[in-house]
């Protein structure tokens, strides 16, 4: 089993602790890891982007010239694509992106990325994260202290709102909780700082 150290808010070594095997401690496979990513991107899509046919551009409606004999080509409408204002050809229309993945592939993928900043030594454990009073200097302090003052994704048990909004004007810094964590946040961030609770609840969800 890996073994991780255990910090506190001042950047003290307290303890250590054993993490799961199965959850902390696999081979990262990149394939399911990029094919998550792809799909969190793709489900973030909007897909509203909208361009206007030539049956949708307003106008056109009378002939430009007549068919024969102006030394032009021929011409229906002045709203056909090749025309200034005319419609266009082949646009994009408001489509959906999204698209299911297995459970399996997701949980896989999961156990990738933990296990991934694990074996690059990403991973900051803390006993506790907690602030009497709502004080982005604090944690600013408490961030540098522990080495993670990058960017840096904060995983949290429960929700703490002091928590959150101390590190919401911090640049580079997100808050998570355990149950709402996905691959890509944790690879897009440099340094993963999680507590022990919110480490517990990740060995029982995806041991």
């Amino acid at each position: 089993m890996p073994k991780v150290s255990v910090y506190n808010m001042q950047g003290s070594q307290v303890s250590e602790i054993e993490l799961s095997d199965a959850v902390f401690g696999i081979e990262p496979n990149t394939t399911a890891v990029h094919s998550v990513v792809v799909n969190y991107l793709a489900n973030q899509r909007q897909g509203t982007q909208s361009t206007l046919t030539r049956t949708e551009v307003s106008g056109g409606g009378r002939k430009p010239w007549k068919q024969k004999h102006t030394g032009h080509a021929r011409q229906g409408s002045t709203r056909a694509p090749q025309w200034t204002h005319g419609g266009v050809a082949l646009g994009p229309k408001p489509r959906e992106y999204r698209y299911s993945l297995n459970r399996k592939l997701k949980k896989l993928a999961m156990k990738s990325a933990l296990s991934s900043k694990v074996a690059d030594g990403s991973m900051i454990v803390l006993d506790r994260l907690a602030l009497d009073e709502i004080k982005t200097k604090s944690m600013v302090e408490i961030l540098k202290a522990i080495g993670a003052d990058c960017k840096t994704l904060i995983v949290m048990p429960a929700v703490d709102e002091n928590i959150i909004k101390s590190a919401k004007n911090i640049e580079g810094v997100t808050t998570v909780l355990v149950n709402t964590i996905n691959v890509y946040e944790i690879l897009k961030h440099d340094k993963f700082v999680v507590v022990t609770d919110a480490i517990t609840k990740l060995e029982e969800v995806y041991a």
